[in-house]
């Protein structure tokens, strides 16, 4: 009989992160802390909640750390590797970065499943970062109840050339490098056994084109769109910033599946905490409670959401001078 790795996990993927406003409570305390000396220039920290951390080393030159694990998102080991590696990488990728070393982060009920299944996982990861041209090398293990993977990762970027999230600027278009709707067809993947093969690709897609597109027209603010939701991360954005955003839901793209994985009723508590999270600082008044939730929708390995236009990437909103609501949806 197979395993379903999705069962030995409560939530799955980015959709079981800690919820936004319970975490900020979390890390308040370290915002703005400091060593006695430091090797090089915090560019980017803990106060915006980016993407990842940035250092300037020496002239133009920083080095970008970051780090992402999630319990199985799908049943299949190798592709779970494969999406937990891209999630992870694109942390750099939304920094402007270029990733140049990772090591596994592993966490496995040894007493439960078999070890040939986290072979195939770290099979999926070692996959995904050689096609990043990332190396990787090491890691670190743990017996744990439940099933973690993921990779701590290290990059580079041209300090002056960062992508970060409060650079946002009013009259500035909005694009998106991926769909929507991951979340609800994970849920659904979990409850019910059904494979996504378009989820699994757009999961397991890098995000470094759309990066190196956002570098060459010269944008300078972007995030990733992960288990925050769109709302959750473009709220972010703007806060950041000091803007709002208006979005138009129409213009936002979906997976065909997923919009009827939400009406029938697969959508994991974390996309409903994103929501209530939000809720008060966007105006949802035009739009339905499912279109909601899909832009709400806790991502796993999901695009750039970038203060700007790329080739191949639609518009979807617009940044605007600072409005009683944060975000405007129609």
């Amino acid at each position: 009989m197979a395993v379903r790795l999705t069962q030995y996990a409560h939530g799955g993927g980015c959709a079981c992160k800690i919820p936004p406003g319970e975490l900020e409570s979390v890390v308040s305390g370290l915002v703005g802390a400091a060593p006695a000396h430091p090797a090089g220039e915090l560019l980017v920290g803990l106060d915006d909640g980016d993407d990842a951390a940035a250092v300037r080393l020496d002239g133009d030159q920083a080095v970008i750390a970051t780090t992402d694990f999630f319990t199985p998102v799908v049943d299949d080991p190798y592709d779970w590797g494969r999406i937990a590696a891209a999630n992870a990488l694109s942390d750099v990728y939304a920094m402007g970065g270029t990733p140049v070393v990772a090591v596994n982060l592993l966490c496995w009920p040894r007493e439960t499943l078999p070890f040939d299944l986290a072979a195939e996982a770290l099979r999926g990861g070692a996959e995904v970062c050689g096609a990043a041209g990332c190396h990787l090398a090491g890691g670190h293990s743990v017996d744990d109840p439940e099933p973690k993977y993921g990779l701590a990762v290290t990059g580079v970027a041209r300090a002056d050339r960062l992508l970060r999230n409060d650079t946002g600027r009013a009259g500035l278009p909005l694009s998106l490098t991926k769909p929507l709707g991951l979340g609800v067809l994970n849920t659904r993947h979990k409850a019910t056994g059904e494979y996504f093969g378009e989820a699994v690709d757009v999961m397991t897609t890098l995000n470094d084109s759309s990066a190196r597109a956002a570098l060459a027209a010269g944008i300078d603010c972007a995030t990733d769109v992960t288990g925050f939701g769109l709302l959750g991360h473009l709220y972010k954005l703007c806060r950041a910033g000091g803007v709002s955003a208006v979005l138009d839901s129409a213009a936002v793209p979906v997976l065909d599946a997923a919009r009827t994985a939400v009406r029938d009723g697969y959508v994991s508590g974390g996309t409903r905490r994103n929501l209530d999270w939000v809720a008060p600082h966007t105006d949802l008044s035009r739009v339905d409670e499912h279109t909601a939730l899909l832009l709400a929708d806790a991502q796993t390995s999901g695009g750039l959401l970038v203060a700007g236009e790329i080739p191949g990437a639609p518009v979807i909103g617009t940044l605007v001078a600072r409005e009683e609501h944060t975000i405007v949806v129609r």
